[in-house]
């Protein structure tokens, strides 16, 4: 590796006599290597500044764009989730209807019902795959980040500050609030 750095040497060296040459002004020293004179070797060092100027805002050029493209990548995720998040909450909406509707006491074996059960059962599998998770909400400590509390009743069978009953269902997408749990809280 040094022998090819020596020879790249010796043949910058050979171009920079030949071009010295040409201005007259190539001098060879015992050793067969080339002087330059003050002026060329401070036109030598501003050429080097200069290199390194330009090095220095490639660098810098290279770093911008790197963030860039990834400042660019997230706010695409973030425009799809946000978008994913608001057609899925336009859906909840139907959701609660077929909810209510399976929910209706009546004849069983009726394929009114029974339709609707599935169509509310496929909903449910659509809704869970896409990544949308049921706020658990009976049972468990109020928590106002994930239930909107909308009635207080005193109940000895439940905890202080417990859910007791789900008006709404709540949902999450990706750990962010859909929409609140609206609840009954026991004191």
């Amino acid at each position: 590796m040094s022998e090819e750095l020596n020879q790249g040497e010796k043949k910058a060296e050979e171009t920079a006599c030949e071009v010295h040459k040409e201005e007259k002004k190539c001098k060879k020293n015992k050793k067969g290597t080339v002087t330059f004179t003050v002026e060329e070797a401070e036109k030598m060092e501003q050429l080097a500044k200069e290199m390194e100027t330009m090095k220095d805002q490639y660098l810098r050029l290279a770093a911008e764009y790197d963030n860039y493209r990834k400042r660019t990548a997230k706010e695409k995720e973030q425009i799809y989730s946000d978008a994913k998040m608001a057609t899925v909450k336009e859906f909840l909406g139907v959701y609660d209807n077929l909810e209510r509707a399976v929910a209706q006491e009546g004849d069983d074996d009726s394929p009114h019902k029974k339709g609707m059960e599935m169509i509310f059962h496929q909903l449910e599998e659509i809704l869970k795959k896409m990544g949308v998770e049921k706020i658990d909400a009976v049972g468990k400590p109020f928590d106002p980040d994930q239930h909107s509390a909308v009635m207080h009743i005193e109940d000895e069978a439940f905890g202080e500050n417990t859910v007791a009953e789900v008006f709404q269902q709540g949902f999450t997408l990706g750990g962010k609030v859909i929409r609140f749990a609206v609840v009954k809280v026991a004191n």
